[in-house]
């Protein structure tokens, strides 16, 4: 009787005990994915695996994304697809509290379910999509290495028509992993399906290069043994209000990463820029975000202006001379003669960005200068003209982020950023991603 009344409780606390979205039981204390450099559409691209059977899925990477969204239209099959039904707790979590109808037979991308606004990040053209879960399996890591993989079951994501990865969004790529600040981020759900911190790292290598995206904490060690989490220098993350996009239609705070510049040095002289533009103002404009879905930095046109004006003045000062017959998609250019090397990249004035909590964010050479396609003795100041009026007055891209370790604390809304790695005789190229024994 006792081993009967016994069974039946075991059964009961079964049914009611709440389902976790960690498909196995192992807990890794860290998650980590690859990312490499599209050099034809410049935009950094990662994998994952999503669906069942489990199939590879790449996507490009945007730091700042509201959600991960997926082309469903086009061969998307899987055992495991759920839509969101309207109201859920999952359309809750997306935010999404619009609804569609599907007036075709269901499918992943068409059912009665709530909708996001997945968006091309390079055109701006966005579209209605469903809301969904499915299973995403990534590696785990102890910080060294990747480790076993591990998966969450109900990965909440949106569907997008295959029409959105138009405008040669990157080759292969089926969709957007967003790294935002949301709760349906891929930050927040994996803290949320292995129970740690809501931090991540992201390690940008050079071309043709695989760098590397951390979630959890540290380490964040690299070949020959150098945990880049140990020169961490940190900086307030700032909150500011979306601009555009769904955000900004449902007035929701804005998912996108900005950092407080108060200073730009050229070779340790301050470049007289106006105050008013390093501050985010009412309406959400000014300021300076931090974007993977920008190759190089840009610049509002009167930064721009005083930032390579001094440049020019410190180069011609090295006798380094400006070369105008070049194909580039940047303004300034110089011949390679008079230009040395050091551990640090080309021997140029460094440029650096002073800011909050007094602390400075250096740009050498490797991540100021990049040379043209055409010709290997020419090398170009990589930072471009942002106009008069953008949203953001300074937009820290790709190049200068490459070979940095970047550490995005979302619980304490802080930003951490290492020296350049080659300082440390290693790259973002050396993590390890074969599996330890």
């Amino acid at each position: 009787m006792a081993s009967t009344f016994q069974y039946l409780l075991l059964l009961l606390l079964f049914i009611i005990a709440p389902s976790s979205s960690a498909k196995s039981s192992f807990r890794p204390k860290a998650l980590v994915i690859p990312v490499t450099r599209d050099d034809s559409a410049l935009l950094y691209v990662t994998q994952i695996h999503q669906r069942t059977p489990l199939v590879p899925v790449k996507l490009v990477l945007d730091v700042g994304g509201q959600f991960v969204w997926v082309d469903c239209k086009q061969n998307y099959t899987s055992s495991t697809y759920r839509p969101a039904r309207c109201n859920s707790t999952q359309c809750h979590l997306a935010g999404a509290d619009i609804c569609s109808e599907c007036f075709t037979s269901p499918r992943p991308g068409c059912h009665n379910t709530c909708i996001l606004s997945p968006e091309n990040p390079l055109n701006g053209v966005a579209t209605t999509g469903d809301v969904g879960q499915d299973v995403v399996s990534v590696r785990s890591t102890n910080g060294f290495n990747q480790g076993r993989k591990v998966a969450v079951s109900s990965f909440i994501f949106s569907c997008a028509p295959t029409s959105l990865l138009s405008n040669n969004l990157a080759d292969g790529v089926s969709g957007v992993a967003a790294l935002g600040r949301t709760k349906v981020a891929f930050p927040s759900q994996f803290a949320s399906a292995f129970n740690f911190p809501r931090k991540f790292a992201i390690c940008l290598a050079s071309r043709k290069s695989k760098g590397v995206v951390f979630f959890g904490d540290r380490p964040y060690v690299f070949r020959p043994n150098v945990n880049a989490a140990e020169s961490l220098t940190y900086t307030p993350l700032i909150h500011n209000r979306p601009t555009s996009g769904f955000d900004f239609e449902k007035r929701q705070a804005s998912s996108e990463y900005f950092i407080g510049v108060e200073s730009i040095k050229v070779d340790q002289k301050v470049v007289q820029i106006r105050k008013k533009l390093l501050s985010i103002n009412k309406k959400g404009l000014g300021g300076t975000k931090i974007s993977t879905l920008h190759p190089y930095t840009v610049l509002e046109k009167s930064i721009y202006k005083a930032v390579t004006k001094a440049f020019l003045k410190e180069m011609a000062a090295r006798n380094i001379t400006r070369v105008t017959d070049v194909v580039s998609r940047f303004d300034y250019c110089f011949s390679t003669k008079n230009i040395g090397s050091t551990r640090l990249g080309a021997a140029v004035p460094t440029i650096e960005f002073v800011l909050q909590n007094n602390v400075t964010w250096p740009v050498f050479g490797a991540n100021s200068m990049e040379p043209t396609w055409t010709d290997d003795n020419v090398l170009c100041l990589a930072v471009e003209n942002g106009g008069d009026s953008p949203k953001a007055s300074i937009v820290i891209g790709g190049h200068q982020m490459e070979n940095h370790l970047l550490q995005f604390d979302l619980d304490s809304s802080r930003l951490g950023f290492s020296p350049l790695l080659f300082g440390k005789r290693t790259t973002c190229a050396n993590f390890n991603f074969k599996s330890a024994a």
